[in-house]
């Protein structure tokens, strides 16, 4: 990156096949509705790989996933997200040479991202065999304004030679999902699950209208080219090809400019795809491209306006840290019928499936910054409310909601069912989303409406699928977030995070029968009074595993009796151990994935003692491989809340760049949307020791020693707040709206305009 904390910058990169495809992920450009990988426009050689993809979020069709049992309630079918058209195809001669990185003698080249402007920017310096120099310019934007809507302006400068110039733009309907049968984060098999109509040309407007193999949708994409000077025009359709050649003379030091316009529309959001197509880009042509780019940085403008969050003194991880909040609001769904994914829009790893990182990584980033966004990724996890019930049946449950572990339209996905449906926890995630929703914006009309339903029903599949025994409650044969250690009794962080989805059906019960708004919801589910009374029961006698003589919360009630697995003697070459070793092997030994333990006493930190948090940290960092992007942010969090600079900043170091630096080797499958969310999380929950409770916000800045300031805003009800930390005091400013109490250190205050205090140690409160 550059001097400016929003602009990354790659110069003079490799064109080596796998950086090509790491910076495929690292510009594509995304809105959270489309998202387009960064691939040149005039394609790599033929022997190369290359992920070239579109996506619609939410898009889908439906694979078949063979099981090989076919047992009661396996998952025999899963959504994948799709690959829904190619539009970046542009070609370019001079003359009667073809340009290419390949050949000829690149004298310059760079990539570019801007996330003030919200585009991405190619710029090539190139001689071709012949000798004649040209400097192109490729800017390419997904807008935040009109969503379906995704521009490739192509600028070509003649340098030393006046000749004519040949543009050859494609737009191919015919497409295939990217195949790796090597690696379980990606599809495995080709398929056609989009099948394309013949193209056709409206009003000098490609269109190719296509629908799904099994899921019965449909998508358009029409697309529009236009170039800066007249020119001699050709259009060619090939079954579900359109091709638009354009042939132009230009002298010496002319720019010639081609604008592509590009809009996708699906049957998920449009009745008619085709006509909403059509209607979208005409209104994206009927302004010059110019309008779109100010109205573009305008709304990342307001969204940086509460987002940013600044640090000086690590310029590095500063930069990181822009990115990762960028790539987040690329990628978050705007819209109920949408989530957002495991790598968000960028590549096709995990198959565009939504998981509980939603909640419990990225959700309280929106929460916090953009509570509107927070609101829409609830109400899609209450569209498909229904989907999560059938489920729960499919599992034998025969009350409540079970929302499936892997998703994208509210089915289950999951095939390996140990580490998959068998993580129960979801639920509780959920349910902890609702009420933090609620916490920090007391928006008690959307409980009524939408979150109580989904904390009854998720507090209903706690009683089926739990038991009571020697006077305990009891949760036997779940899985919890660590992924190698399957199928155990009391998992902590399940059972701690039920405790609480159970606590807050009783209070939502209370709070709306106060308000005379809980008769619609208590009708349509036939919620009763004494399932009310059972949930308070079941969350007062809930078990929650302790070792006394090691006063740690065991992470279920058999790990301490594994055999311990010594990390430091595994070879490097064996990590990450999911695909070096059998899982009954892992579950067999007292080995962490990632945080399992660790993120139940962030979350929820008052059920157990400080004394046990820090004993407990201290046990699993020494067996936990960190193997996945979830993990070292949450060491981070925790490692600040329990008085440990060293390790808190190390944790963080490595979350933060684990995209930028491809530290997991698997970034050209698609960005780590979780972990850029953990990044957030341990800035502003760990060195600032942010928590939302029932009376309030709580803060504990701290600064690390490596940063002389830092500072975030955050939303709380309808007050904007700045938390300023210094070196040796805090600034807590009201920015806008009402006075509110927050909790420094522990104590609480009226904010009215501004309060500052000096820091206090680490973990101290």
């Amino acid at each position: 990156m550059g001097e400016n904390n929003f602009i990354y910058e790659v110069s003079d990169f490799s064109l080596e096949n796998d950086e090509l495809m790491l910076n495929e992920t690292l510009f594509h450009n995304a809105n959270g509705y489309l998202g387009v990988r960064s691939n040149f426009e005039e394609g790599y050689p033929i022997d190369f790989q290359s992920i070239r993809g579109e996506y619609i979020n939410g898009f889908y069709d439906f694979v078949e996933m063979k099981q090989a049992e076919n047992l009661c309630g396996l998952t025999e079918e899963k959504q994948t997200m799709l690959n829904v058209a190619d539009t970046q195809g542009i070609r370019l001669s001079l003359d009667d040479e073809e340009f290419s990185m390949f050949t000829g003698t690149v004298l310059q080249s760079s990539r570019t991202l801007d996330m003030e402007k919200g585009i991405t920017l190619r710029r090539v310096v190139w001689r071709s065999p012949k000798g004649k120099e040209v400097e192109i310019t490729i800017i390419r934007m997904a807008s935040f304004v009109l969503l379906p809507l995704f521009t490739i302006e192509y600028r070509v400068k003649a340098l030393n030679f006046s000749g004519t110039l040949h543009f050859h733009s494609t737009h191919i309907g015919s497409v295939l999902n990217y195949c790796d049968p090597s690696d379980p984060r990606v599809a495995n098999e080709t398929f056609q699950h989009l099948l394309a109509g013949k193209a056709e040309f409206v009003d000098n407007a490609s269109v190719i209208s296509s629908h799904t193999s099994k899921s019965a949708l449909h998508v358009t994409s029409a697309v529009k080219n236009l170039l800066s000077k007249p020119a001699k025009e050709e259009r060619i359709k090939r079954d579900s090809t359109a091709i638009q050649k354009f042939t132009v003379e230009t002298e010496a030091d002319e720019t010639v400019t081609l604008t592509k316009y590009t809009v996708l529309c699906d049957s998920i959001r449009y009745s008619d795809c085709r006509a909403a197509a059509l209607e979208h880009l005409e209104k994206a042509v009927s302004s010059p491209l110019a309008d779109w780019y100010s109205l573009q940085e305008q709304y990342l403008r307001k969204y940086w306006e509460s987002c940013a969050v600044h640090v000086k003194g690590d310029d590095e991880l500063s930069n990181a840290i822009t990115y990762n909040l960028y790539q987040l609001i690329q990628s978050v769904g705007k819209d109920p019928h949408s989530n957002i994914a495991a790598k968000g829009l960028s590549g096709e790893g995990y198959e565009g499936h939504y998981f509980w990182d939603t909640e419990m990584y990225i959700q309280p980033y929106f929460l916090l910054t953009q509570p509107q966004i927070a609101k829409n990724l609830i109400e899609y996890r209450y569209t498909t409310l229904d989907a999560a019930r059938e489920n729960a049946q499919i599992l034998g449950h025969k009350s409540g909601a079970l929302f499936p572990w892997r998703t994208i339209m509210g089915k289950e996905c999951s095939g390996y069912f140990p580490s998959g449906s068998a993580q129960y926890h979801i639920n509780g995630d959920i349910a902890y989303s609702v009420i933090n929703y609620f916490l920090l914006t007391k928006d008690i009309e959307f409980i009524a409406r939408c979150g109580a339903e989904i904390v009854f029903e998720t507090a209903r599949l706690w009683m089926d699928v739990g038991n009571i025994s020697g006077g305990k409650f009891l949760i036997n044969s779940v899985t919890g977030p660590d992924e190698y250690t399957c199928l155990v009794n009391n998992n902590y962080f399940t059972n701690v995070l039920a405790q609480h989805n159970l606590n807050w059906a009783v209070k939502f019960y209370r709070l709306l029968e106060e308000k005379k708004l809980l008769t619609p919801v208590k009708e349509k589910i036939g919620l009763t009074k004494s399932e009310i009374t059972d949930f308070r029961r079941a969350a007062e006698i809930m078990y929650l595993p302790y070792e006394e003589e090691m006063d740690i919360n065991p992470q279920d009630d058999s790990f301490l009796s594994k055999k311990l697995w010594d990390l430091k003697k595994t070879p490097q070459k064996d990590f990450p151990l999911l695909l070096h070793y059998h899982p009954l092997y892992l579950y067999r030994h007292q080995v962490c994935k990632q945080a399992d333990t660790v993120p139940a006493h962030f979350v929820l930190e008052d059920a157990q003692p400080l004394s046990t948090m820090k004993h407990s940290f201290n046990y699993y960092e020494r067996v936990t491989t960190h193997d996945s992007s979830l993990s070292t942010c949450i060491f981070s969090i925790m490692a600040s809340r329990l008085g440990m600079p060293e390790k808190a900043y190390d944790y963080f170091g490595k979350s933060s760049e684990l995209d930028l630096f491809n530290t997991h080797k698997n970034t050209k499958d698609g960005i780590h949307t979780a972990n850029m969310g953990g990044t957030y999380m341990a800035i502003v929950y760990g060195f600032g020791g942010l928590r939302i409770k029932e009376d309030g916000l709580h803060l504990a800045p701290a600064l690390p020693e490596q940063w002389t300031e830092y500072d975030f805003k955050i939303h709380d009800e309808d007050s904007l707040i700045q938390v300023l930390v210094k070196k040796q005091s805090c600034e807590i400013t009201l920015l806008n709206g009402t006075e509110k109490t927050v909790f420094l250190y522990g104590r609480s205050y009226l904010l009215k305009d501004r309060l500052q205090l000096p820091l206090e140690d680490w973990g101290k409160s």
